[in-house]
């Protein structure tokens, strides 16, 4: 089982933002920590395009075999050419060819390793081509609305429930961007995380941060010292 960790060097809403301390580690090696530590990953690479945060990196225990091109490393670089040119490059360089890949973004820094085992476990146990990480979405999509160019609200998904209690809404989640389990076969042939067939493994909303703005950054530096500081 191969688990992936994708970094690139730029970021523009927060500059470095892999390699930003948070809870008094740089923001990639949480992720990094919780690879090594998951019994499920025979091996854990990472893809990046910048040499500081490949020596941050190595220094919490990832492979580097290659940089990641130029080209793969932008702002609108989207993660499937970059998972495509992992296994390829492994393929043709180590003759390497897992069955499955676990896809781990340094963005969720308080995913654990028992998260990482649990999804790939449902993945096994089901012969499932995928597993994706969820938890309950923080806003009912029956409850949000788009603003026309009066000003005046409109729904954004219609309904017909008159009165929109959220315990009498269906139940819905949202991808949280921690775990993507998927079988390389079906990966490489239809470029997609989530296949037809493909499973949720639910994860608690305090387990489920996606870092992507400073608040974010900020939430997890005060998350991860309190957990450290319970653990004294």
């Amino acid at each position: 089982m191969l688990g992936l960790v994708t970094a690139r060097g730029g970021s523009q809403g927060i500059p470095q933002k892999n390699i930003r301390q948070v809870g008094g580690k740089p923001l990639i090696a949480w992720t990094a920590l919780a690879a090594r530590s998951a019994r499920s990953l025979a091996r854990t690479i990472l893809s990046t395009d910048s040499p500081e945060i490949a020596n941050v990196g190595r220094q919490y225990g990832l492979e580097v075999p290659f940089m990641r091109p130029a080209e793969l490393a932008g702002p609108e670089s989207a993660h499937v050419p970059v998972v495509v040119h992992a296994l390829e490059w492994l393929d043709q360089h180590a003759a390497y060819r897992p069955e499955y890949l676990v896809l781990l973004q340094p963005t969720s820094p308080l995913r654990s390793s028992s998260d990482i085992d649990a999804a790939v476990a449902l993945a096994l146990a089901r012969g499932a081509p995928a597993v994706v990480s969820v938890t309950a979405a923080a806003s009912h999509p029956f409850l949000t609305y788009r603003v026309d160019s009066g000003g005046r609200l409109e729904a954004f998904v219609p309904s017909d429930i008159p009165y929109k209690r959220r315990q009498d809404l269906p139940r819905v989640v949202a991808l949280n961007g921690a775990v993507y389990v998927v079988r390389c076969d079906v990966f490489l042939r239809q470029r997609s995380f989530l296949p037809e067939g493909t499973l949720a493994y639910e994860m608690p909303p305090e387990r489920s941060l996606d870092v992507d703005s400073p608040w974010d950054l900020h939430l997890a530096d005060l998350v991860l010292k309190e957990i450290l500081t319970n653990r004294r």
